[in-house]
């Protein structure tokens, strides 16, 4: 299926850096921090916070982690070396490896979304320990696609004090790189969480980014219903998937439910 991405899905790179940087700063003064961590998984979304970062508060003020797991694609973790040495961060590689085989050693599965959702999570506690050691900043790289979509690990992935992406759709974050001048085999790149070997982040949606940004742009931003969306090309099966996924994973970017005391 092809359908034209929208022009109003193009972003005014210079304009929403400048407001990112800003958004990184204000956040930092407001909580009283002056530095960040961050996980950098060699993908284009870890590339793009870590170069926001680094134009917010200066190279010295980031620490990047690589967070390998025994599996992981060795591409992916030159990448993400080569991103933290050319802006000059800090740099820790922690092996989540002994950490999640002594979890499943004790509780075995062969269901790979367990597996990967301990290792999001895993990652995530070590950040977020480095993050009380060094009093820094945990900053999030998770897209608006994925976020609508429900595709990260709620306490894994998805945690982070504060996230400059989460309102960009994958094809902007593509835009932006290009503009910060991310390497292009980072931006080219299938994106993958790396969480098993063959894994694609297209594959678990089951749907091209190019299709979907267009399709959320024209259902979120423009609030398209069903039969204007079927006038631009749309399928009912695509149509149905992915308002029943969103449906299905409204519950991860809401925030926590607390009861309400009886009076």
């Amino acid at each position: 299926m092809k359908i034209d991405s929208p022009d109003g899905i193009k972003i005014n790179e210079e304009k929403i850096t400048n407001y990112l940087v800003g958004f990184i700063r204000d956040n930092l003064n407001k909580t009283g921090f002056s530095k960040l961590v961050l996980g950098v998984s060699g993908g284009i979304d870890s590339a793009v916070s870590a170069f926001l970062a680094e134009k917010a508060i200066g190279a010295s003020n980031v620490t990047g982690v690589i967070l390998p797991y025994k599996t992981s694609n060795y591409e992916n973790i030159s990448d993400a070396g080569i991103i933290i040495d050319k802006l000059g961060f800090a740099k820790r590689v922690v092996d989540i490896s002994p950490m999640v085989d002594a979890y499943f050693e004790a509780h075995p599965t062969d269901d790979n979304n367990r597996r990967g959702n301990k290792m999001a999570r895993e990652r995530m506690s070590v950040l977020y320990d480095i993050s009380a050691e060094l009093g820094a900043l945990v900053i999030g790289t998770s897209n608006k696609s994925e976020i609508m979509m429900g595709y990260g690990t709620l306490f894994g992935d998805l945690a982070c004090a504060m996230n400059p992406l989460g309102n960009l759709y994958k094809t902007q974050i593509r835009q932006l790189a290009k503009y910060l001048g991310i390497p292009e085999n980072i931006i080219t790149k299938p994106p993958s969480a790396d969480l098993w070997a063959g894994q694609t982040d297209e594959g678990e949606l089951g749907i091209s980014y190019e299709l979907l940004d267009t399709f959320l742009y024209y259902y979120d931003d423009c609030h398209y219903g069903d039969d204007k969306l079927i006038e631009l090309g749309f399928t009912p099966d695509i149509i149905e998937h992915i308002k029943t996924t969103i449906a299905k994973n409204r519950f991860k970017a809401s925030p926590t439910v607390i009861a309400e005391l009886p009076e």
